[in-house]
């Protein structure tokens, strides 16, 4: 049953906003783009896009809104987008993304669905005819003045086969990148005074913090998400490089992730583990408890995502540092997984076109991007003649801004290994890290037990 949202709890169980898209600025991907940048260039452009009314309609029009509970960005767009058009309402209804992600065939396909979803991985909802192809809208409102890598992990095959490339059947609603918050503080008591420049340099400091009694890392590792998937891919790309393991997200011929470089990656996770780096519940530990703890100064670091850069900016101001996984060597590639706040249309939405302009206007309205930057503490991706909104100099949110165009210099934007297919993360990576942190599963079963679930699963 929908119900009109009030007010909103900050976050859910999981970290889950690397879990539906790709931001991918890497080369591997400018063959499929070609193919997919204009898919209907056989239709004359629109010389204006769609107004409001032309969307919308003149009429009062409330907008169903399927969306993941725990952010506040998302309420405050659709707030904003009320103020500026008044007949358009919001009815909304939020779950954990667990449940979404476990519900979206059948929610989209309803006899009700909604407008407006946030959704897990996009090929299973295509191949399951319950997703709205946006080429139309991609024409309209020519949405081929955003950056083409931005929009590329939002593109499959109309059989929802492979990434990359195909028709549009997503929005990010901003785009997001994962790294290293630090509790400054805690820093200071072991001599930290920059950020680390390679990998032996954070190990250093792991056992600093680990010897003065701090708890080096805070991290959730329990549930059906397993965090401990966010710095062992970090480690993946140091050992390895972005683009090995882009290839296996995106299902690359040949590709797998039982490779030499990740079996080092997978072995230098299970020695911090063996140091007792991570706090020693991590496996009974859900992203809200990781955050409180974290917040509450009883860690270091956590490996987490630029969505709490804004809750940092308000609740830590000045108290939390932030710096992209160093590289194997000083002045090597920095790697962050990137990835889109995923929105998609039902296919049989009601008012599918209205929904369409809302995501254009979220990308390009000011009021709405200064939303996405401040509350989502994230990059409000858009057409490349937009600037960023600027935010406070030293602040959180301006290092991770930062820390974007350090990763997309580098070539270093991932797509999150658990979005290589609709069930690898909670049937095969979730299982296996949670065994490896217990001491039951070792670093090659890790990587043996994942690519056979990669490979059954047809990828």
């Amino acid at each position: 049953m929908l119900r009109r949202v009030q007010s909103v709890t900050r976050r859910t169980n999981g970290g889950s906003r690397l879990l539906l898209g790709l931001l991918a600025t890497v080369g591997l991907l400018a063959a499929g783009l070609a193919e997919s940048g204009v898919a209907s260039a056989s239709k004359p452009k629109p010389t204006a896009t769609p107004t409001f009314a032309a969307a919308c309609g003149t009429k009062p029009v409330t907008l169903q809104g399927y969306f993941e509970s725990g952010f506040p960005d998302v309420t405050d767009l659709t707030a904003a987008f009320t103020k500026q058009y008044p007949t358009a309402t919001w009815n909304v209804r939020e779950d954990p993304f667990a449940t979404i992600t476990q519900d979206a065939s059948l929610t989209l396909g309803g006899p009700n669905p909604p407008d407006l979803m946030r959704l897990p991985t996009i090929g299973g909802l295509v191949a399951d005819h319950v997703l709205k192809n946006l080429t139309g809208y991609y024409d309209e409102y020519h949405w081929n003045t955003f950056p083409a890598s931005q929009l590329a992990q939002l593109r499959t095959s109309t059989s929802g086969v492979g990434v990359g490339s195909g028709p549009l059947y997503a929005m990010g609603l901003n785009y997001s990148l994962t790294g290293v918050f630090y509790n400054k503080a805690l820093a200071a008591k072991i001599g930290m005074k920059s950020a680390p420049t390679t990998l032996a340099q954070l190990d250093a400091l792991l056992a600093k913090a680990k010897a003065a009694g701090i708890t080096p890392i805070e991290q959730f590792n329990g549930g059906a998400t397993g965090g401990l998937l966010f710095p062992l891919q970090q480690l993946m790309a140091d050992y390895g490089s972005a683009a090995h393991v882009n290839n296996w997200v995106f299902d690359k011929p040949g590709a797998t992730i039982n490779t030499a470089a990740n079996l080092k990656a997978t072995e230098h996770l299970q020695q911090w583990i063996k140091d007792g780096y991570f706090n020693p519940d991590a496996n009974a530990v859900l992203y809200p408890e990781m955050m409180s703890n974290f917040e509450a100064g009883q860690a270091l670091l956590i490996f987490d995502g630029d969505w709490e850069s804004g809750n940092f900016d308000t609740n830590m101001a000045g108290k939390v540092g932030f710096f992209l996984m160093p590289p194997l060597k000083a002045g090597g590639p920095q790697a962050a997984m990137s990835a889109p706040l995923t929105y998609g249309i039902a296919a049989n939405a009601a008012h599918a076109s209205c929904a369409a302009f809302f995501l254009n206007w979220v990308a390009t309205n000011p009021t709405a991007r200064k939303i996405n930057v401040t509350a989502g503490g994230s990059n409000p991706g858009g057409p490349a003649s937009l600037s960023i909104p600027k935010v406070k100099p030293g602040s959180t949110t301006s290092l991770t801004l930062a820390a974007g165009g350090i990763a997309a210099k580098d070539n270093g934007d991932m797509g999150f290994i658990a979005n290589a297919n609709g069930s690898i993360y909670a049937e095969a990576w979730t299982p296996e890290v949670q065994k490896l942190f217990a001491g039951q599963e070792t670093p090659q079963g890790v990587l043996s037990t994942v690519q056979a679930a990669y490979v059954a699963d047809g990828s």
